[in-house]
Order: structure tokens, then C-alpha cells, then sequence
């Protein structure tokens, strides 16, 4: 078990290309912390440098309270579990599970212990005696675990090990992992570019862009209230809804939003945070969830847009209605329980709707810094 602190971690290669940059993170012991962030941002680089694979360019990175910018991978103690397994094809699972093992000089009865025990945990004592090639991607992977678990590692370092599989064996295998945290409780550094596992298997997620960390919080703290409009497009499925939009006060003093010719006045806890902010009336982006979005009669009595159906989606227990708004493509998520009968089968192409949201569920950022206002 062990600490990380990674202070202003820079790489920057041969060709001049800065791959990550200003990399700020304290990672507590027995912490399960996930980078995650679309392809080329910089995650597995930050990783590898973590397990001494990539040089660190510039900056200090401590385990434990030890600066280990300039010891060897071995000597780190850290064990790394990759995207393509990484097993040796001529071992069985057990000589592949035991090969660290051997090479520190560990008595063979220690060894049977702790390949034994780690099968157990991971469930694939009976696959011991196999090849890899006999077995399933799944079952590879597990092996792979298996093999940084009996190492008894203070850091796991996990890289994308679940995007080689399929989808129902990657939900499957993600449950695993979070079994397993809870049974060796360790701390736990994973990448992912899938903001599903982030969700649900970090303690907290470090969002990344161009090298750069857009966000850092719990699950909750990032989708309820995400910093700017990267996070906020990035976590969640289906992605945020965006409106062109202006912020304004009105004859009291207070904010209201209009979009798209509504208007809608802000809660109570909004225009505080707003007057904190100095927010000044301006042009906006709005941000809502597709599942923030109900359906309202077309009444003047309720700020709504109007809108056209193009496609109606039916997921089972909800519906996934994309809509034609001024102009602007809009999904909403509707709960099949909350129609009416006649409409839990989806909607027609090109029937008129009307939506509104709730205030309360809306996020405002800044359309020329991309910022959250409140």
C-alpha cells in the first residue's frame, strides 16, 4: 500500500511534442483513482511514467514519500497489468502467475501459496495447467491480474486491461476489478477512455485533455457539477445536451436564461452563486442531461421549446428521443413508465413536442472561456 504525489509532471518527447503537462495529483493509499480521457491526451503516458517506462521530462514524482524519478522500474514496486495481456505464450498460467516470483528468489512453497491463493480469488484455479492460447480473452486477462497480484505490489497500475474485450464480458470483468479493490485493498491507478468504468470503479476520476487535467472529483462531483464544457460533454451517456443561450437580469436584479425565445428564471441557490461570481449578463452555453429533460404541454403558462421527432429510440425501460430543436439536434431520455400508454412504444417520425427543464438541473458555462459560471 502506498501514497503517490505527482508535482508539475511534464513529458515532452524528442520531437518537441508536449504529451502532458502541468500534472498536479495527490493519490492517498488504498485510493482507487482512474485517469480518463479521449485517445491521445496523455493518461497511459502519465501512467508509464509512473511505472518508470517513459522518462519524466520535468517535475517530481514520490511513492511513499520517496522521489523516484531516477529508480528503475523493478526497484519502484509497482505492478502493471496491460491492455493485451502481455502473458508469456510458452507458460502455463501457473508458470506465468509465479515468473516474478522465481525471479526474486521466492521459495517454491511461498510461490504455490500465492499463485494458489490469487487463482482462487480470480476464479480460474481449474485454468492453471492451460496455455494462455487455450484460453478466452477474459480468462487472459484474469491471468494478467493474477500475475501483479501475488507480486503483493505497493501500487497496481492498470492500462485500458478490459477494451480487448467484448461488451457483456467488459461489464462482467469490471464487477470483477471492483470485487477484487475490496478484497486486496491496495491503491489503484487505472486509465480508460470509457467513461462507464470511470464511473463506476474510481474513488476519483482525473479527467484529461491534451496532456492537460480538466477535472479532478468523485464520480458524482464531476457529472452534478462539472467544471467546464470538455467535462461536461465527455461524462455522461448520452452526452450533455448544448444550448446557444444568454444570461440576463431582469428588472429585479435577478438571472434569468433565454433560449431559443423561453425564459427561464434561476433557483435561488443559482443566483447566489451567480452574484458571488460577479457574472455579468453575457452570452451562454446551456448544458442539460438528455434524462433532465421532460415533456410539457406546448403552453405559454411553461417556458418550453418546441420541437420535431427524428428518431425514437426504444431502450426497453426508457425511450432515447432525438429532436429537432431551432435548428439544433437534442436527445432526450424518457422513462417508459412515465408515458402514456399509447406512447411507450416511441413516437412518430416528425410529431411536434414540447420540452422544457428543470432550472435546477442546469448548467451554465461561459461562451467564450467554456467555464462554469456558477
Amino acid at each position: 500500500m502506498a501514497s503517490l504525489s505527482l508535482r508539475n509532471i511534464r513529458k515532452v518527447y524528442d520531437n518537441k511534442v508536449t504529451a502532458v503537462d502541468d500534472f498536479n495529483l495527490e493519490i492517498n493509499d488504498k485510493e482507487f483513482v482512474v485517469f480518463v480521457g479521449p485517445s491521445g491526451c496523455g493518461k497511459s503516458t502519465t501512467l508509464r511514467m509512473i511505472a518508470g517506462l517513459e522518462e519524466i521530462s520535468a517535475g517530481e514524482l514520490y511513492i511513499d514519500d520517496k522521489l523516484v524519478n531516477s529508480i528503475a522500474p523493478k526497484d519502484r514496486d509497482i505492478a502493471m497489468v496491460f491492455q493485451n495481456y502481455a502473458l508469456y505464450p510458452h507458460m502455463t498460467v501457473y508458470e506465468n502467475m509465479a515468473f516474478a516470483l522465481k525471479l526474486r528468489k521466492t521459495p517454491k512453497k511461498e510461490i504455490d501459496k500465492k499463485v494458489r491463493e490469487a487463482a482462487e480469488i480470480l476464479g480460474i484455479t481449474e485454468y492453471l495447467d492451460r496455455k494462455p492460447k487455450a484460453l478466452s480473452g477474459g480468462q487472459r486477462q484474469r491471468v494478467a491480474i493474477g500475475r501483479a497480484i501475488v507480486r503483493e505490489p505497493k501500487v497496481f497500475l492498470m492500462d485500458e486491461p478490459l477494451s480487448n474485450l467484448d461488451a457483456k464480458l467488459r461489464n462482467q470483468m469490471r464487477a470483477e476489478i471492483i470485487k477484487l479493490r475490496h478484497r486486496i485493498d491496495t491503491t489503484f491507478i487505472y486509465v480508460t477512455h470509457d467513461q462507464t468504468e470511470a464511473m463506476t470503479l474510481g474513488d476519483r476520476i482525473v479527467i484529461m485533455k491534451d496532456g492537460f487535467i480538466k477535472q479532478i472529483g468523485t464520480p458524482q462531483q464531476v457529472f452534478n457539477h462539472p467544471d467546464n464544457l470538455f467535462v461536461a460533454g465527455f461524462i455522461g451517456s448520452p452526452q450533455m445536451n448544448f444550448f446557444d443561450a444568454e444570461l440576463q437580469q431582469d428588472a429585479e436584479g435577478s438571472y434569468v436564461v433565454l433560449v431559443n425565445g423561453a425564459e427561464f428564471k434561476l433557483s435561488a441557490a443559482q443566483q447566489e452563486a451567480l452574484k458571488a461570481n460577479e457574472a455579468k449578463p453575457q452570452k451562454i452555453v446551456l448544458g442539460v442531461r438528455p434524462e433532465h429533460i421532460s415533456l410539457c404541454e406546448n403552453e405559454p403558462a411553461v417556458p418550453h421549446l418546441n420541437a420535431v421527432v427524428d428518431v425514437s429510440e426504444m431502450m426497453g425501460s426508457s425511450i432515447h428521443l432525438h429532436v429537432n430543436s431551432g435548428e439544433k439536434d437534442v436527445v432526450i431520455v424518457l422513462q417508459t413508465v412515465d408515458l402514456p400508454v399509447e406512447k411507450r412504444s416511441g413516437f412518430e417520425y416528425g410529431e411536434e413536442v414540447s420540452f422544457t427543464f428543470d432550472p435546477d438541473l442546469m448548467h451554465l458555462f461561459s461562451a467564450e472561456t467554456e467555464q462554469n459560471l456558477i
